[in-house]
């Protein structure tokens, strides 16, 4: 899994569900950084810092990918029927 977060800051108005919400010289948003990269078991493989850009890179083995999905079949056991409320939502 790929966590990806921008880092530094934006200056400018903030707009949010299409409300502009004008702020004092130098508003905008901050970004934290710390993008990461993990295994099938959630462990750090590789993490970006919160103060520079950075692209990461992280060899992963498409086998261990495989035997986890064997040994823990999370999509074995989702619950299908709870799913069409969901659907019904995005539909025009």
């Amino acid at each position: 899994m790929c966590a990806v977060n921008r880092v530094g800051f934006e200056h400018g108005d903030v707009v949010h569900e299409d409300v502009n919400m004008p702020g004092p010289e130098g508003a905008g948003l901050e970004f934290w950084g710390g993008s990461f990269i993990a295994d099938p078991f959630g462990r750090i493989v590789a993490k970006a810092s919160h103060d520079r850009e950075e692209t990461l890179y992280a060899e992963l083995d498409p086998a261990q990918v495989e035997i986890t999905r064997q040994h823990w079949p999370f999509l074995r056991d989702r619950r299908i029927d709870a799913y069409e409320g969901v659907t019904k939502r995005f539909l025009l």
